[in-house]
């Protein structure tokens, strides 16, 4: 069965107009802006108390009750989630707080947080009728597309900048995408894609495009909750591109919320938007009080999936970091390399490029005191820095 179980409509998250959740939905078609999926939370709620949840055996499709589709064994997976929560005692020493907890989407099949929200956005495709798929990206939205289409069956045509990692390029080919390296960044890569996708009959899954990819994301905030014996940290560092993780894990605390697995008005964490300086529309968005990004004239990092100069969901993420009483951080290119190199040396651990840029923020954060000792700060790690050895030669 492909139709909803609990979902109920998709709502705009600008003019809040609602509509229907099947198909093949896209942005609002009022104003454009990003639709959220919205359930029947009592109900789910109801189906599913989060014992249950905690005892089933922790992959992504577990939530099916609050994922979109009916039936998941419909569900295009690869067995992504299930991602473990690492404690970084030494690191936490070394920066001055009192917990620190790393959760490890490198874990993922595809090496990051990007076969989550794929995942579901590629089932849901598939559900609807889709015959094609494309993206554009700067890399490991590519890779993890291409793995899911394989395994759902169908064709996937990728526009990638000319210096994406040659771990993603590779990893899309191998896996049977048909690839175009193009000059510039995703923004020029996402017109190449508008520009033919109608043509061609490609469903565009680009970043906050459709709906369901922010659904599989929202999966690490349940987790998360689940982990931590349902508290939640006081800090969230999350390293922000498109930022559908971080709209879907605020999502994920609003639905707990909603369901009776988190108390009526708990704290939530403070939400830390973390950029590369070189490309940051959302530190400065954040850091004017406006209510939309502008594109930077010269988006440049490293980090590629930090390198994402008009983010769709600009407007959600700023109500998301303001909510939160949160904020927005810029960080240079050789700060979160070596901050990359400092969480290796400190706890083993490998990260992205994007991944050190949450080490050199949480660290200028605790030094201006915005971060206080005695707090929980919770790092989404959201690659692992094999799918990027370029950057460290």
């Amino acid at each position: 069965m492909l139709g909803p179980m609990f979902l109920t409509h998709l709502e705009c998250t600008a003019c809040e107009g609602s509509f229907s959740p099947l198909g093949l939905p896209r942005a609002c078609p009022d104003c454009q802006a990003p639709l959220a999926a919205r359930y029947d939370l009592e109900a789910a709620g109801a189906a599913l108390d989060r014992s249950t949840y905690a005892s089933r055996p922790g992959r992504l499709w577990d939530l099916a009750e609050v994922l979109p589709l009916a039936d998941p064994s419909h569900a295009v997976t690869l067995g992504e989630g299930g991602t473990p929560l690492l404690e970084l005692p030494r690191l936490a020493a070394e920066l001055g707080v009192a917990r620190l907890t790393y959760k490890d989407e490198g874990q993922n099949p595809t090496g990051s947080f990007k076969a989550r929200g794929l995942s579901v956005a590629v089932t849901m495709a598939k559900a609807g009728g889709a015959t094609a798929l494309a993206v554009p990206s700067a890399g490991n939205a590519g890779g993890a597309l291409a793995a899911y289409g394989a395994r759902a069956g169908l064709p996937v045509v990728l526009a990638m900048p000319q210096d994406v990692p040659a771990a993603n390029r590779i990893e899309a080919e191998v896996t049977g995408a048909e690839v175009h390296l193009l000059p510039g960044t995703i923004a020029d890569c996402g017109r190449w894609i508008r520009e033919r996708a109608a043509e061609h009959s490609w469903f565009d899954l680009s970043t906050l495009a459709e709906p369901y990819r922010v659904e599989g994301k929202k999966t690490m905030g349940f987790e998360l909750a689940c982990q931590l014996g349902w508290t939640l940290p006081d800090v969230l560092l999350y390293p922000t591109g498109g930022g559908t993780g971080l709209v879907g894990i605020w999502k994920a605390f609003d639905e707990m919320e909603a369901m009776g697995w988190l108390p009526k008005g708990a704290p939530r964490p403070r939400m830390i938007a973390v950029q590369a300086a070189g490309c940051a529309p959302m530190v400065e968005a954040w850091a004017s009080g406006a209510e939309r990004a502008t594109a930077p004239a010269n988006p440049h990092t490293c980090a590629a999936g930090l390198r994402v100069p008009t983010p769709k969901g600009d407007r959600w993420m700023l109500d998301v970091l303001r909510s939160s009483h949160g904020r927005a951080i810029a960080i240079e290119d050789e700060h979160l390399l070596a901050s990359t190199r400092r969480l290796g040396r400190s706890e083993g651990l490998f990260g992205a490029p994007e991944v050190g840029a949450l080490v050199a923020a949480l660290a200028t954060l605790r030094a201006e005191d915005h971060i206080g000792h005695n707090e929980h700060v919770a790092l989404i790690a959201t690659g692992a820095g094999h799918k990027y050895l370029e950057c460290f030669g």
